[in-house]
């Protein structure tokens, strides 16, 4: 529609809600010249329709102008006000003698059908966009167009047919042609057809659309040609009327908002729970009545205490059924403690990787779930149930404001999203477990790379640089004591070379003990080997580092030893190549844990930036001993080395 004809609508459904409103006022105020028996009573269902539907309606057409229902609403609301004004205008026309009361009187007999049948036949036609589920249905809403128009002409001629309870008349079906009841009950039933097989090709949201109307509309037709039949009370009548255009509001409005499936849910299950309560108090009554026919209250106190004792179990069973009838669990938070409890049973993170997806395929009831988790080695792990199909819907899965992974999941008619989002939330603590598993395994083999690495160069120096040196020296004193005897002269300079091979040997094992722990550790402790380590580097022009210490350091672990100095070395060692830094501040703090802290007023470290061999190492230490080690910028510039290292460590 074009913008001009889009004001016009709601131009034109405003004034017709104005329009209604000023009839029933009308009526209300002429009414009040009417004498009781011919006046129209209060409560009567078509002011409620009159009231209720032209101003939801407008409401909608002020969003949506070219809503087809919303029309239907508006004229059904009109038609009502109008009736409700011909039944007050037409016998006061009459007893005042003014013309037009027979005109108006006329539309008393037959106005009602244009909003009670174009409702009940017309609506579930057309809900929710407007259009036929397919072509084969139009003869199907021609009749039900035609139906006013037939029950007009019936009444015209014989208007006795109608009968009227405290005021509000009934159109008696069983009373009525049969070729006038007949359309009506088969276009009912055709109308009902067109929405289960609009209901079961469409997607989800359309399915909740249409749920939210059939649920009132069930209601009030039950209702209305049930009141055909049988005086309805009245305040139930005018309640399930003014429900239905609610409903409608909401789903064409909000129907994502409220979720329509657990109303459904529930009315069923306590609805039967009350069928069931009451069967069970009304037999246990009547039996104990059979043994104790003058103990009636010992008979009720017997039926009230048997239905008290069948309540849960009852209730239970009721939700099974009603949950396998509606394909499922629908509430979502039910299914997230469903999840929460599989998953509690998994024996590792990928058995509840694997558990999450079949537990979700089942909750969606989906033909297919993927779910896949990216973890931080740019590595991805993934588990799948069924099949998943050409074109999933994909929903992030979102851990602390960073991306996980993502839920994948397929279906021959899509399910709900809302449900896929809320149990997303719960696989994204599951996707961040898988990735942490991840993290914890790299590390390992990482560490255990490391550790065959050091071996493999400690045996290749054995090998090649300390054991060739013992075979020399060996063969240097067999050489010597074969010379002694015969030219003691030229022992000298054997000596002379054995004595500066065993040097060379001494510096060889210095340098294999110092890769292993540093000999300062020993003779300085920690702190003083950091503080030695500290001024070397002040010393050959490098910057000014300035060593704080918060707690005693003197009895820990030999390995949270080790880890802090070669953290601390390989952090200098980065700051003097890379940062162009001034001053280092170096700090340990013990608690239950010893703190290590190393921050620099440098350049900082660049975004862009990849960690190196030395970085990695420094993070790999703090692993193997359970803590963890972080490089980034410091709280005013420059870098930081903050490591956490356990002290009540046991290292295999």
């Amino acid at each position: 529609m074009t913008a001009g004809r889009e004001r016009w609508a709601v131009r034109a459904a405003l004034l017709l809600t104005l329009a209604a409103v000023l009839m029933v006022g009308a009526s209300l105020l002429i009414g009040a010249d009417v004498p009781g028996p011919l006046r129209m009573p209060l409560w009567h269902p078509e002011i409620v329709v009159a009231l209720t539907y032209t101003p939801v309606a407008s409401l909608l057409l002020r969003h949506r102008p070219g809503l087809k229902v919303a029309w239907l609403m508006v004229g059904a609301g009109l038609s009502a006000a109008l009736y409700v004004l011909s039944l007050n205008l037409a016998p006061w026309l009459i007893l005042n003698h003014w013309p037009g009361g027979d005109f108006f009187l006329w539309l008393t007999y037959w106005l009602w059908s244009i909003d009670t049948y174009g409702l009940i036949l017309v609506m579930p036609l057309i809900f929710p966009d407007g259009r036929l589920i397919s072509r084969w249905f139009r003869p199907v809403l021609v009749a039900a167009l035609a139906v006013p128009v037939m029950i007009c002409v019936h009444l015209t001629y014989e208007p006795d047919i109608r009968r009227f309870d405290n005021g509000v008349s009934s159109y008696p079906l069983q009373d009525v042609p049969l070729i006038i009841s007949g359309t009506i009950l088969a276009t009912l039933v055709l109308g009902l057809v067109s929405v289960a097989i609009r209901f079961w090709h469409s997607p989800s949201d359309v399915r909740r659309q249409i749920i939210w109307i059939i649920y009132p509309g069930v209601i009030t037709q039950m209702v209305v040609f049930t009141g055909e039949v049988t005086p309805i009370p009245d305040v139930i009548r005018n309640a399930t009327v003014a429900l239905v255009p609610l409903c409608v509001a909401i789903a064409i409005t909000r129907y994502r908002l409220y979720d329509i499936d657990i109303v459904v849910n529930r009315t069923l299950v306590y609805a039967g729970l009350v069928a069931v309560i009451t069967l069970v108090y009304f037999a246990l009554v009547s039996a104990a009545s059979l043994f104790v026919a003058d103990q009636g209250q010992l008979a009720g106190l017997l039926g009230a205490i048997a239905a008290g004792a069948v309540f849960e179990p009852a209730r239970r069973r009721l939700h099974r059924t009603v949950d396998r009838l509606m394909h499922g669990e629908r509430d979502p938070y039910r299914l997230a403690d469903l999840l929460n409890r599989r998953l509690q049973t998994a024996s590792d993170p990928a058995d509840a990787l694997a558990t999450a997806a079949q537990t979700v395929r089942e909750a969606l009831g989906a033909s297919g779930v993927v779910i896949e988790v990216l973890d931080r080695g740019g590595r991805a792990a993934r588990a799948d149930d069924g099949d998943l199909g050409a074109r999933p819907q994909v929903i992030p899965l979102i851990w602390a404001g960073e991306p996980v992974g993502r839920l994948l999941f397929s279906h021959s008619d899509p399910p709900d999203i809302r449900l896929a989002s809320v149990l997303a939330r719960n696989l994204a603590t599951v996707a961040n477990a898988v990735r942490l598993a991840a993290d914890v395994q790299r590390s390992r083999e990482r560490i255990l790379s490391t550790r065959e690495e050091e071996r493999r160069r400690l045996r290749r120096d054995l090998h090649d640089g300390l054991g060739p040196t013992l075979a020399s020296l060996a063969m240097t004193v067999d050489a010597a004591r074969i010379t002694l005897p015969k030219d003691p002269s030229a022992v000298d300079p054997l000596l002379e070379a054995l004595r500066a091979t065993m040097g060379r040997a001494i510096g060889d094992i210095r340098d294999l003990v110092y890769g292993l722990r540093p000999p300062a550790l020993d003779d300085l402790g920690l702190l003083g080997a950091i503080t030695g380590l500290a001024d070397n580097v002040t010393e050959i022009a490098g910057p000014r580092i300035d060593v704080e210490v918060d707690g005693e350091l003197d009895d820990l672990p030999a390995a949270v030893e080790v880890a802090a100095y070669r953290i601390i070395q390989e952090a200098i060692t980065n700051i003097r190549r890379h940062a162009g830094a001034d001053v280092v501040v170096v700090r340990l703090e013990r608690g239950t844990a010893l703190q290590v802290s190393i921050t620099d007023d440098g350049v900082g470290v660049s975004r862009r930036s990849r960690a190196g061999v030395g970085l990695s190492s420094m993070r790999e230490r703090a692993a193997e001993l359970g803590g963890s080690c972080q490089i980034g910028p410091g709280p005013e510039g420059g870098t930081r080395v903050l490591a956490r290292l356990p002290i009540n460590v046991a290292v295999g």
